[in-house]
């Protein structure tokens, strides 16, 4: 079921009334039986897998909580290495076999061409389940945690069953720590009108960002990369320059929707974007992109790697393994990988040329923390950034060297003002609403980077005022937005990851 479907929107009311209606002790269970029903109208069957992870992470869980009372440390080190191991290999191996077999048979089948071999190693055809990697990530920092005797094993299965299948973050985050969403499922949630105000604007910011920026940008993007013969030159620079936001709205607009659906539950989700592309670094876009997930690398794997502790080599091996590691993580394609690779190269170089970039900046009297420095970084780190996005958004590495030559050798910059990018599938005056509503975005995100909460000031205002912007913005979503070909409900781009 899509945030932007028929179906959610007479889903999430009937959730939310019966919720603060049903008795305390049976709010969990109401919870985890919408939590699944949500998730089976896109294939009932794939159920399994997340009751699957949810009874393995549970049961080791419960394992690995009964070592701590076993007085022999060699003994319970063992078992619990044992029994961490298992919940990770069956959770992983599930991970695998639906995403990346035929991603690993295929670099297999090609690699024993190149060496003359005739046999191949079978690939299969199998749907990829929605979320599967953000609830199998959720549910192994959960294993984890209790590993490390951070917390406590969950002993009732329904709170953690539902900590795993939370409908509004289940299926492309953010990704819950155990610490932070399992201790609010165990609070009593009474209705608060405050934070039902707070969770309406979250959604309808949230919708803004998908409706009326994601989708109508995706038009335009797919429009060029889907023939990038035809649209070559400075057309492919547009696509990638209008793909980090197409990317950027449609990711932070499911994150917002998801957050402020669960503010409206009673539940906090973490914050998952902070004004990217105002960063001045890479390692400062990623410390805003994808917050949740660039936390979990960094605290189960980078830090178990040695992170920054082993040396400056270690240090960067680390860097541009867990990125690698993030890259696969988003698809089986090498190009996510090139993707993931030169982010950490990004920051890798950024670490090694930085006391060659303080001396260049005292040689020419520059202020590093200035406005127009600043700017400067961030056009830099935004370009970066945006070079990287363009093998995140290609098909595979033939298509990536196709468009990155096209972009290189073709030379029509005209096209930036003779109306020819207004036949990409969007009419004129539906195109000029992009750069309007990047203009509000941009707005925002200024106000968010200083610390400027634009959603608390509207709640302060007399309630006409309030009432006002919500029933304006509705509006204007309804009346501006894109539904999708012939109106139907555009996916998510993280729903494939």
């Amino acid at each position: 079921m899509l945030f932007n479907s028929l179906d959610f929107l007479w889903f999430f009311p009937v959730v939310v009334g019966l919720y603060y209606v049903v008795p305390q002790k049976l709010k969990n269970i109401w919870l985890l039986l919408a939590s699944y029903y949500f998730y089976m109208c896109w294939n009932a069957r794939y159920i399994l897998l997340i009751v699957f992870s949810t009874i393995v992470t549970y049961g080791c869980g419960l394992l690995l909580e009964r070592e701590s009372g076993e007085t022999d440390e060699n003994r319970k080190r063992l078992r619990k290495k044992c029994y961490v191991a298992a919940g990770l290999f069956l959770n992983l191996s599930l991970l695998f076999v639906f995403k990346y077999w035929n991603f690993t048979a295929g670099s297999l089948n090609w690699l024993l061409q190149r060496m003359g071999i005739t046999e191949q190693v079978p690939q299969y055809h199998l749907l990829l389940p929605v979320g599967i990697s953000f609830y199998t990530f959720q549910a192994l920092g959960y294993t984890i945690d209790v590993y490390r005797e951070e917390i406590r094993a969950e002993r009732n299965f329904i709170q953690y069953a539902l900590f795993v299948s939370f409908f509004p973050q289940l299926v492309a985050g953010p990704v819950e720590r155990a610490g932070n969403l399992l201790r609010q499922l165990k609070e009593g949630h009474p209705f608060s009108y405050d934070r039902a105000r707070e969770g309406v604007l979250l959604m309808i910011w949230g919708y803004f960002l998908k409706l009326v920026l994601a989708d109508r940008i995706a038009i335009v993007v797919d429009t060029i990369y889907g023939d990038y013969g035809t649209y070559g030159g400075v057309y492919l620079l547009v696509a990638t320059v209008l793909f980090a936001f197409q990317i950027y709205c449609d990711f932070a607009g499911y994150s917002t929707i998801a957050v402020g659906g669960a503010t409206i539950l009673g539940f906090t989700l973490m914050e998952n974007f902070n004004a990217p592309y105002l960063a001045v670094s890479v390692s400062d876009f990623w410390r805003r992109w994808h917050i949740s997930l660039s936390t979990w690398f960094r605290d189960y794997m980078y830090i178990p790697l040695g992170g920054n502790r082993k040396g400056s080599v270690r240090r960067y091996c680390n860097l541009l393994l867990v990125f690698c590691a993030s890259g696969l993580w988003h698809g089986a394609e090498w190009t996510f990988v090139i993707w993931g690779g030169l982010n950490g190269l990004y920051q890798v170089a950024g670490r090694l040329l930085k006391p060659a970039g303080k001396r260049i900046r005292e040689i020419l009297q520059l202020k590093e923390n200035s406005l127009s420095h600043r700017f400067a970084r961030g056009v830099i780190t935004f370009a970066l950034i945006d070079f990287a996005w363009l093998f995140f958004r290609a098909q595979n590495m033939t298509e990536a060297v196709s468009i990155l030559k096209s972009i290189l050798t073709v030379h029509n910059p005209w096209i930036l003002f003779d109306d020819s990018l207004y036949g990409l599938g969007l009419s004129a005056k539906s195109f000029r609403i992009i750069p309007v509503a990047l203009g509000i975005l941009l707005f925002a995100d200024v106000m968010k980077y200083k610390g400027i909460c634009i959603r608390k000031i509207i709640l302060q205002q007399d309630y006409w005022f309030r009432w006002l912007t919500i029933v304006g913005s509705i509006l204007l979503i309804s009346l501006v937005g894109i539904w999708g070909s012939a109106y139907n409900a555009a996916d998510f781009i993280y729903f494939q990851f």
